[in-house]
């Protein structure tokens, strides 16, 4: 029986009257009589008694009846909770990123727009300087950040993206001939001080704070942002250790960008609020999983 003739039967067995079935399913009274004669002589057996005055179940139509409405009660919770599930997932991210990193992650999101139709994710920028406040405060549904992270009220997902350091240096700064940097330098030059917003164990992950032989790297001056930083560092006050994507996508005048050779991989990992682990966002981290990390 396909799903047009049971319902044809149901709403049949509602009104009892042909006329109305017809009218009420947009189809022609004849329609109705072929349906329901088709089932009868598939099953072999009577599912209305008709008179010129009236039509009725019998017995074996009302259980009939009773069997396929459960059936169809059932369909429809089904195919309602898959309704609200996508529901659920069509909504736009707001995922915190630095810098430009948001065009290395465009064939992840092209993948999750692609497996979760009417989903989407915006960007806003982050800094070193404050890499939790806009994700705590629900500015943004989730950031991309270094590893490690390790605070209590914030999940770390699958890792989106892996690459090495750079190491931004004065045009005019002696290191700027070598073409290379290695940790060791950051010893005999000044690093930029980001702040106490910024828990100690993660900006030592990106800019430790002593070299492999265990001189103290010198801090300050202080900067908030990407752009304070490549200032500072342009007008000779410190250099700085950045991820090697910013080399990619940046060339200011004045500022060399040299390739750290004895730098870990870096491991950036998408992030969230442990509370607000939403279908959305669940689904995101999937296909982030699934399509596995970026390298730089």
């Amino acid at each position: 029986m396909e799903l047009r003739d049971i319902e044809i039967f149901l709403t049949l067995a509602e009104e009892l009257h042909f006329g109305r079935t017809a009218e009420r399913l947009h189809v022609s009274q004849a329609r109705v009589s072929q349906a329901i004669a088709k089932q009868e002589r598939h099953l072999g057996v009577v599912l209305f008694d008709r008179t010129s005055r009236r039509v009725t179940l019998t017995p074996v139509g009302r259980r009939l009846r009773e069997d396929l409405q459960q059936a169809v009660d059932l369909l429809r919770e089904g195919l309602a909770r898959a309704e609200a599930a996508g529901a659920r997932t069509r909504q736009t991210l707001r995922l915190g990123v630095f810098g430009h990193a948001g065009h290395e992650l465009r064939p992840l999101i092209e993948a999750f727009r692609s497996r979760h139709p009417g989903s989407d994710v915006t960007f806003g920028e982050i800094n070193g300087s404050d890499p939790f406040t806009a994700l705590r405060s629900g500015e943004h549904d989730a950031h991309v950040l270094w590893l490690p992270v390790a605070e209590p009220d914030l999940t770390v997902g699958p890792t989106l993206l892996t690459g090495g350091r750079v190491l931004a240096v004065a045009a005019d700064h002696p290191l700027a001939e070598r073409g290379t940097a290695s940790l060791e330098d950051l010893g005999d030059n000044h690093v930029v001080d980001f702040g106490p917003d910024a828990p100690e164990y993660w900006v030592s992950a990106m800019v430790p704070t002593r070299t492999p032989l265990g001189r103290r790297i010198p801090r300050g001056p202080a900067a908030r942002t990407f752009h304070e930083i490549l200032s500072l560092v342009a007008s000779g006050q410190c250099v700085h250790p950045l991820g090697e994507i910013a080399a990619r996508y940046n060339s200011p005048p004045g500022i060399v960008f040299l390739p750290v050779h004895d730098a870990p991989t870096m491991h950036w990992a998408l992030t969230w609020r442990s509370t607000d682990d939403g279908p959305a966002l669940r689904a995101l981290a999937q296909t982030a999983a699934d399509f596995g990390p970026i390298s730089l």
